[in-house]
């Protein structure tokens, strides 16, 4: 299983990205897709998930400003971040966890909020 992250790049205070995270092969095959995030010297926290379901779940600090959705036939996920803050630069990691619990992890994109 490979994941492809791709999106980020850098915006102003106030604007919008959306990362996309695309799979190798048919995302049916994971319970759950998640995306994190992670700054130089600290953990890499989650941001949001999307369930099998089509349940979702965000982090507080993201409520409301970013939308995470998945498309199956395009294998892919995404993550909707409008609103975006100076505090919401970061690497952005996608990961995938299949039924049988196995994770994979997308490689990182760079989230710059900058004027």
């Amino acid at each position: 299983v490979q994941l492809q992250a791709s999106g980020g790049g850098l915006v102003q205070p106030g604007g919008s990205l959306r990362l996309s995270c695309a799979a190798s092969g048919s995302i049916l095959r994971f319970d759950v897709m998640d995306w994190y995030r992670q700054t130089p010297g600290k953990q890499r926290d989650l941001v949001a998930a999307v369930f099998s379901g089509g349940k979702t779940t965000y982090a507080d600090s993201v409520r409301g400003r970013f939308t995470i959705s998945r498309d199956i036939a395009k294998r892919t996920v995404y993550l909707q971040m409008n609103s975006l803050k100076p505090e919401d630069t970061a690497v952005y990691y996608c990961k995938a966890t299949t039924w049988e619990r196995d994770e994979f992890w997308g490689q990182g994109t760079q989230v710059t909020v900058s004027s």
